[in-house]
């Protein structure tokens, strides 16, 4: 099952900002180079791109959920 993964440890946000709909949805497509949603290092936000495509199964952390780097965020079907 293809995943993405936490580059970086850190805060894991899917949306843009407060208020603002998720860069993705369960269901949702992911081609190669979508951002799927940001991870916060000392006030630097980072994007999260996937490097493989697939429909989002589930996000693996909550949002705003603190992750380490190599964390699964995302499981993909293929």
């Amino acid at each position: 099952m293809p995943e993405i993964r936490s580059p970086l440890p850190g805060s894991f946000y899917r949306r843009p900002a407060p208020g603002q709909p998720p860069f993705k949805e369960v269901g949702d497509r992911v081609e190669p180079g979508d951002v799927i949603g940001l991870v916060e290092v000392m006030k630097s936000f980072n994007e999260i791109r996937s490097d493989v495509g697939g429909t989002i199964l589930s996000f693996a952390v909550e949002d705003e959920e603190p992750v380490m780097a190599g964390a699964v965020l995302v499981e993909l079907e293929g």
